[in-house]
């Protein structure tokens, strides 16, 4: 079954996103891992390997995946991060927490204006410090949608060891992060952290056919109980 963005969030919308978007996963999922769909994996700094499902304009939809059995990347600045686009992610199984950040003035962070150029992250180190705190925590479990507007700094935390899987709808030409002149995404990272690029990981097909092997195998399973 063939869904674009529009009938993804048309099922969340309608509140029939517990029955349909699992069984709509775990299809793209069998699909990548028997080469049927060809989606390169990306380890994601932030802790997750991302299967790009669809880019279309200002619209995605990825399926984020947290696994011990899965390496990803390392992040060069911190997990807080602010989005300059509209998330809106259903949970397929697991449980992670958004960990909403308290921004102050102050110099334990600095803020870094990360600039995407294909395969290449340019992380720039901005003049501005900030004092952060680890905010309230927001749990989600399976069958739960959640949003994060743009402009929120947050740090997205699956327990160490433990599984969890996403349907991420991404939408940009929204507000920005709403900080000064920057409308690009934001990091926060340690106040002596210069401006550097990183370039993005991706897995080669030997790889993302096992990372999404891995995850249909716990789908299914956690769907057929």
């Amino acid at each position: 079954m063939t869904m674009l963005y529009e009938d993804v969030y048309g099922e969340i919308v309608r509140g029939t996103a517990r029955d349909s978007l699992p069984g709509w996963a775990l299809g793209v999922l069998e699909d990548v891992a028997t080469g049927k769909r060809m989606i390169e994996a990306i380890r994601h700094p932030l802790g997750f390997l991302c299967l790009p499902v669809e880019r279309r304009g200002q619209l995605g939809v990825c399926l984020h995946l947290w696994s011990p059995l899965l390496a990803h990347a390392d992040t060069t600045t911190s997990q807080v991060h602010c989005h300059s686009w509209e998330l809106i992610s259903f949970v397929l199984y697991g449980r992670l927490s958004n960990v909403l950040a308290a921004i102050g003035e102050g110099t334990t962070h600095r803020v870094f204006e990360v600039i995407s150029h294909g395969d290449l992250d340019e992380i720039r180190a901005t003049e501005r410090t900030v004092r952060y705190v680890p905010g309230a925590a927001q749990t989600h479990r399976a069958g739960d949608t959640y949003t994060l507007p743009a402009g929120v700094f947050h740090s997205t935390v699956v327990e160490a060891g433990h599984e969890a899987a996403t349907v991420a709808l991404g939408r940009t030409g929204m507000a920005g992060c709403g900080h000064g002149p920057i409308s690009g995404d934001l990091s926060l990272g340690p106040p002596g952290t210069p401006s550097h690029r990183v370039g993005r990981q991706r897995c080669d097909a030997a790889e993302t056919a096992r990372t999404a092997r891995l995850s249909a195998k716990r789908l299914a399973a956690i769907h057929a109980a």
